[in-house]
């Protein structure tokens, strides 16, 4: 599906006199500020916007707290809390290092105590499972289901709650959190988000919580990730920012409608998304040279395949398709995947269904759905289970 484009002039009427909040590291800190600017001009952000943390000012927003203004450090005892406020708009980002904590706690007692936001846009992975330990399952899912449940206790019903997953990982990662005690974890920490996303996801579904998979939608636009590893240029953080408030419209029954990028905007292209903004320039037929060659080095029997005709495949002609050891192959690499397929063919599609649980039942009618139905377009969120939505009041 196509990433629908949310302007500046949409952004503001959507958020008007809503109180909004980002929690989350400082993947959450880069949502937070593209959401600032897109409240006041379709400019993106510029490479030292998004690099930097704990300044004083950005954008016309303040820090509160933290930041600059207590100890700068990738401990996992750093504190930021920021505030955008307008005449017709609040938004308020804190900095966390882990899901659940006495420091979250405080966060939600002050939501308790004050003013509940409208929009709370959340996400906290990285931190959690490689700076508590190499055995962060049990710890994660525990603060998960904590976090979750407080959240649910504390804000009203028509509030609404966006789970971000995770997206994907370098497997060489030099971020500032990726300190010299962990470093050799690094390159597992792919893999490792994978399984949290799956169990946060779960998660915040059971409990009604709204979840965005931008693991999914960012898998083949890895191009767009900086040279860290784990943080994103600022074409990704708009493109994060408009599925955000798309859904937020979706789920406020709000209609956008559809918009273009305004002409002559100042995207501020550093010089490390320079290559990215030339090859968005080219023709989509247009080679790139060297591309090709790499690729066949690096996976030659899949570039082979591709330049095969694609009746060949089909018509039994490829001769490692007649060879016994493909299929033996397959099988000893992933034993339950190739009998799960040898079973897809005699199995009758009444079976499927006894494997649903309960509370999957609303995900087992929607496989059993055409492709084609209306929900189809909305594949990159999981719905909450909530039929009924409160009434959008922006005044």
């Amino acid at each position: 599906m196509k990433t629908p484009h949310v302007t500046h002039q949409q952004a503001s009427g959507l958020l008007h006199n809503k109180f909004v909040v980002v929690l989350g590291s400082s993947f959450q800190r880069g949502v937070y500020k593209d959401l600032v600017l897109l409240l006041q001009k379709d400019n993106y952000l510029s490479l030292s916007q998004l690099k930097n943390k704990g300044e004083e000012q950005f954008e016309k927003d303040e820090l509160l707290e933290g930041g600059r203004k207590g100890p700068m450090s990738n401990g996992t005892q750093y504190k930021e809390v920021r505030e955008y406020t307008s005449d017709h708009h609040l938004v308020r980002f804190y900095f966390i290092t882990r899901v659940y904590s006495e420091y979250v706690q405080r966060i939600l007692e002050d939501f308790k105590n004050g003013l509940k936001p409208d929009l709370v846009i959340v996400n906290s992975c990285v931190w959690d499972v490689s700076r508590y330990g190499r055995q962060w399952e049990p710890d994660y899912l525990e603060n998960l289901n904590t976090f979750f449940g407080k959240l649910r206790t504390i804000l009203p019903d028509e509030a609404l709650i966006i789970w971000n997953l995770t997206m994907p990982l370098g497997k060489t990662i030099i971020g500032g959190f990726l300190v010299p005690e962990i470093v050799e974890f690094g390159p597992s920490l792919c893999f490792d988000i994978i399984e949290a996303n799956y169990c946060s996801a779960t998660l915040a579904s059971v409990y009604g919580l709204d979840v965005l998979d931008l693991h999914f939608q960012f898998r083949f636009s890895l191009q767009h990730r900086m040279k860290d590893g784990v943080h994103w240029n600022a074409l990704a953080h708009r493109r994060i920012t408009c599925l955000l408030l798309a859904h937020v419209a979706n789920a406020w029954g709000v209609e956008l409608p559809p918009s273009q990028p305004p002409k002559g905007v100042n995207q501020r292209f550093s010089s490390e998304d320079l290559a990215t903004k030339a090859m968005y320039q080219q023709p989509r037929k247009a080679q790139i040279p060297g591309l090709n060659q790499h690729f066949s080095e690096q996976y030659p029997a899949t570039m082979e395949m591709y330049q095969q005709p694609r009746n060949a495949h089909n018509s039994g002609n490829d001769p490692r398709m007649r060879s016994p050891s493909y299929n033996q192959s397959f099988g000893k690499h992933d034993p339950t995947t190739n009998e799960m397929y040898q079973q897809c063919g005699n199995a009758q599609n009444s079976g499927v269904n006894q494997s649903f649980g309960g509370q999957d039942l609303a995900t087992s009618v929607m496989y059993q759905q055409p492709r084609n139905t209306k929900d189809s377009d909305d594949n990159y969120v999981m719905r909450n289970k909530y039929s009924c939505r409160a009434q959008y009041r922006p005044y």
